[in-house]
């Protein structure tokens, strides 16, 4: 009788054993079931969700191209992109290459937007920075923020005077004062230099040369604070080769980042992508 009893516990218990299986096997499918919920919620805290995505966030449809390896040599060097006169220093606008790349340059202002040190870091924009020791003031901790994901520091004077027809004692303390600024405060020498109001004269390229300048940057491209893209040398598209000014902050207008985005878009539909200027020149 025992015996007969088991055997009917087994039948009986025989269904109820294969469904909890089956449930089992539900809820191990990745195909749904809370496993895959589980999965799912452990993939956006980790931000791989495509909504997470940091162009997305930036206001960017699609991300940025990776700029191509660094060119073997830079294209502009002491001696060799010279504008007429024979200059001491090259001084630049524009870089000749056939990479398909353009330069984002900051004069300033970025302290002015925080979180433009994450927009950045996420999009690791390779962008220069040219500072003025008086117009930065305090904000150098922001700036030391903006060198730590990737950023240069360059040189745009003490004071932000116009240097053209000042006597070189003048020229030379304003730009050697800066790399001395600059220096102290991020331990680098800064290569490039940017005249204040893109005005200079043939004693600006001498005394900067001799505060250990490489290169004076000027710009072909500006986004203004209102998001224009306006050119030196009248109406243009973006080019390969271009270097972009953005401005100090307006107190109206776009934020940096905004106008950092608007750029960007303009990049992207002209089929380029942003490049590191310090490789180049």
């Amino acid at each position: 009788m025992p015996a007969l009893v088991r055997a009917l516990a087994a039948v009986v218990l025989a269904p109820v054993l294969l469904a909890g299986c089956a449930r089992s096997a539900v809820s191990d499918d990745p195909g749904g079931g809370t496993g895959e919920k589980a999965a799912q919620q452990a993939r956006s805290a980790n931000g791989l969700t495509p909504t997470a995505q940091p162009y997305r966030r930036w206001g960017l449809t699609a991300p940025l191209p990776a700029p191509p390896s660094p060119p073997a040599r830079r294209q502009v060097s002491p001696g060799g992109d010279r504008r007429p006169g024979h200059d001491p220093l090259p001084v630049v606008d524009r870089i000749r290459t056939r990479d398909r790349v353009v330069f984002l340059t900051y004069d300033d202002g970025a302290e002015k937007d925080p979180r433009f040190v994450d927009m950045v870091r996420e999009l690791r924009l390779p962008v220069s920075m040219f500072l003025t020791d008086s117009v930065v003031g305090p904000g150098y901790g922001h700036f030391a923020r903006l060198r730590s994901v990737g950023a240069s520091m360059q040189n745009h004077t003490l004071d932000h005077a116009a240097l053209r027809g000042l006597p070189y004692a003048g020229q030379r303390a304003e730009i050697c004062g800066q790399q001395n600024k600059l220096r102290a405060r991020f331990g680098i020498r800064p290569q490039l230099f940017r005249p204040p109001y893109g005005t200079y004269d043939t004693t600006t390229l001498r005394a900067a040369a001799d505060c250990g300048v490489r290169a004076v940057v000027l710009w072909r491209a500006a986004m203004e604070g209102d998001g224009e893209l306006t050119y030196a040398e009248g109406p243009h598209r973006l080019r390969a080769g271009d270097i972009v000014s953005v401005p100090s902050g307006e107190p109206t207008g776009l934020s940096l980042r905004e106008r950092t985005t608007r750029l960007l878009r303009e990049v992207q539909g002209r089929g380029l992508t942003v490049g590191r200027l310090e490789d180049y020149v």
